[in-house]
């Protein structure tokens, strides 16, 4: 099995730090609003990714964080006239829904930052200790030319990197790309006790202790969207290795980004899709098709039209696997078809087991591995249709392997196909 390592620009042999076990962790959503199908395809990647090393035999624990404290969550709460506990506990909620409607299994573990607040002010204070980080009129910042290898993994250059998207200009800041290990307290904001003072984590800290605390050091796989390398998967590095000493993750895994018109689906540019509301007039089968006929890391183009088509996608894969199970239990008894051909179906089906093994072998290549599935499909709807007035006992049997193995293989995916001969 290989897999594309952000770090290395490569793919790798995917090596565990235990054998046959994993761990894997995959940075959750902000809960300050629904998520929407941007947000869903990082989710729903990571848990075919899960699915299918569970499938290869290897017991995974699956961590994936809430964050339960942000500045997105607390200027929610003021435009709702509630408090940022009330506006994480209601998203979180509909967080919840909508992964299960979605079909994504639930993580193993799934801490919230709120939950993990001194071991957060512990790794503060280590970092303090080493010379990374310090404090400044309540708030602390790590100090990014303290650690040698920061921009390793975005594959940027310290020298040549400016201030951007959460990195705050501030004239307390020992350098202009230092960013917040913790943030003194605001009237109105959620804040805990610290050394410093009253305050709050910095959202790069949450999830270094998070993934540090459920599975150890070096995670097996660190997920998430391509946006998170920079800044926030690098921080994560930086604050991690830098309080350890050691490796923090040995496959950083990214998934490409779902596009509007070749641009980003986000909140902030407002061309975003609620899950919820495609979930409404789309089954989840339909969304996954539409997901992982493309590779994980390549961009998606969304549209209703290509939804439509994995409506029709899937459609046609119902009316199929129906009619091999109608054949299957009342086509009447024949003289049998061709022993040459139900020979070359029996190959058909171990051929596509293979090929989808060998694709998702191959960085998860949903792609190849969809591709492998119709092509079984299409083989069996051919025998059954050329031989339909002729089928034998061992034609059945040979069809009944081929609709089993389409539906495993579609079920390793979170494809589910639900039919009987009554629909």
């Amino acid at each position: 099995m290989r897999v594309h390592n952000t770090m290395t620009r490569a793919k790798e042999e995917f090596v565990p730090r235990e054998p046959g076990k994993v761990a894997m962790y995959v940075c959750g959503p902000t809960v300050y609003n629904h998520i929407h199908v941007g947000n869903a395809r990082t989710f729903l990647s990571f848990d075919v990714i899960r699915r299918y090393l569970e499938h290869a035999g290897f017991e995974v624990t699956f961590v994936q964080n809430i964050t339960d404290v942000d500045d997105k969550i607390i200027n929610r709460a003021a435009e709702e006239g509630t408090t940022a506990a009330e506006v994480a506990a209601k998203y979180t909620a509909a967080f919840f829904d909508a992964m299960r409607d979605l079909g994504v299994l639930r993580p193993t573990v799934q801490p919230k930052a709120t939950e993990t607040i001194p071991e957060q002010v512990a790794m503060v204070e280590r970092l303090i200790a080493g010379g990374h980080a310090y404090a400044v009129e309540g708030d602390v910042y790590f100090s990014v030319r303290s650690f040698p290898g920061y921009g390793k993994l975005s594959g940027r250059d310290i020298d040549d990197l400016e201030s951007g998207a959460r990195v705050e200009v501030d004239d307390r800041k020992r350098d202009p790309l230092d960013f917040a290990l913790w943030k003194a307290a605001k009237p109105g904001e959620p804040h805990w006790p610290s050394p410093w003072g009253e305050g709050r984590p910095g959202w790069h800290l949450e999830c270094s202790v998070m993934s540090e605390n459920e599975l150890g050091l070096p995670l097996d796989i660190h997920g998430g969207a391509c946006d998170l390398v920079f800044p926030h998967h690098e921080n994560e590095l930086a604050q991690s290795e830098a309080a350890t000493g050691g490796t923090f993750v040995r496959y950083w895994v990214h998934g490409g980004l779902l596009q509007v018109n070749s641009e980003k689906m986000s909140k902030s540019l407002g061309n975003f899709m609620l899950l919820k509301d495609v979930l409404a007039l789309y089954d989840a089968p339909v969304v996954r098709l539409l997901m992982l006929q493309t590779h994980y890391r390549s961009p998606l183009d969304y549209s209703t039209g290509r939804l439509d088509d994995a409506q029709a996608t899937y459609d046609r894969i119902t009316n199929s696997v129906r009619d091999l199970l109608w054949l299957r239990s009342n086509a009447p008894a024949a003289e049998g078809a061709d022993a040459a051909e139900r020979t070359a179906l029996d190959a058909a089906v171990e051929a596509a087991g293979a090929k989808f093994t060998t694709e998702m072998d191959d960085d998860f290549n949903t792609a190849g591995a969809l591709a492998a599935v119709f092509e079984l499909l299409r083989e069996a709807n051919g025998y059954a249709t050329r031989n339909r007035d002729r089928l034998g006992e061992e034609d059945l049997v040979s069809l009944a392997c081929a609709e089993d193995a389409v539906v495993e293989l579609l079920g390793v995916l979170g494809i589910e196909v639900e039919v009987s001969c009554a629909d």
